[in-house]
């Protein structure tokens, strides 16, 4: 489908949405699609690894500007068709006119693509860069959800943000635009990287308290260097915990003491979540899977996927 009826998705994939709100938290790997044979290579040992763990589900990033939309939709599929994984496209607005999205959408949909997380995305180029509406395209992630769900039958997510959305205004508007955004038709989020588990149970008191009920997923990130750090504040847009990086920075100098108390903090923070009652947790991996693996060894509750 590119432009008219809805399309009709495959029942072989689960809804994600009807997990989280099972009677066990969801466990889940975020994969980059590859822009190289050598990352190709890379990404399917990493899905290969992580495959034996029994994860809920996994998604596909969306490159920035729409950048890596095929591959997007090409390694979703072959996910779906080449591995036990229940697959989970991203989709963002950025870049797209409504007949690109619509056609992108029904590509996911001829694919067998039940999944889809929804996003407004990030400007090519600089994250935090001026945003602009593509002239015959959408302005915001709320009506993305309503494009998918118009567009058939799709179990859609969305993205939410422990501290605040960096172009949002304050933490009240943030919590209203989310909560919006949600009742679109969302039927669950995943929230960006976050550090410190008190960071998500704000998060999910205010939502709650906005008259939210969205389940909430945690976007989860083991440390393995300085310059992952680095990245992370890069890409979530919100400070680095200042008690956190002081641990990191005495110990910079020590490769391998970085990445293990890297591992030992991912641990801990899921511990606490799960501990929380969260309803899920969501590694990125960055398309390596070792550390994910080692916080999964060392989860008490490893064995619940």
């Amino acid at each position: 489908m590119t432009l008219g009826l809805p399309s009709v998705r495959s029942d072989s994939q689960p809804s994600i949405g009807a997990m989280v709100r099972g009677p066990e938290p969801t466990f889940s790997f975020e994969f980059m699609p590859s822009r190289s044979p050598e990352q190709d290579q890379q990404l399917w040992e990493t899905i290969r690894a992580l495959e034996p763990l029994r994860p809920s589900f996994v998604s596909i990033t969306y490159g920035a500007g729409g950048s890596t939309r095929e591959t997007t939709v090409s390694v979703t599929e072959r996910i779906a068709t080449e591995t036990t994984l229940v697959p989970m496209a991203h989709l963002t607005a950025v870049n797209h006119s409504l007949a690109e999205l619509r056609n992108t959408i029904g590509c996911l949909a001829e694919a067998g693509i039940r999944n889809v997380l929804a996003l407004r995305g990030d400007p090519p180029g600089d994250p935090m860069g001026p945003w602009t509406r593509h002239p015959q395209g959408l302005s915001y992630a709320d009506e993305l959800v309503a494009l998918l769900r118009e567009s058939g039958d799709f179990c859609v997510g969305v993205a939410a943000f422990p501290y605040k959305h960096p172009r949002s205004a304050d933490i009240e508007s943030d919590t209203r635009w989310f909560v919006q955004k949600c009742r679109a038709g969302a039927d669950f989020a995943i929230t960006q990287m976050f550090f410190d588990a008190d960071d998500y149970l704000r998060l999910r008191d205010r939502v709650a308290d906005a008259g939210g009920d969205t389940p909430i997923l945690a976007g989860v990130m083991p440390v393995t260097s300085m310059r992952t750090i680095e990245r992370a504040t890069h890409l979530s847009g919100a400070p680095f915990p200042a008690a956190l990086a002081s641990r990191f920075a005495r110990i910079a100098d020590d490769p391998a003491a970085v990445r293990q108390l890297g591992v030992e903090t991912a641990t801990e923070l899921c511990e606490t979540l799960l501990d929380e009652g969260v309803p899920g947790i969501h590694f990125i991996t960055l398309n390596r899977s070792t550390a994910t693996r080692e916080v999964w060894a060392g989860m008490r509750v490893g064995a619940h996927a």
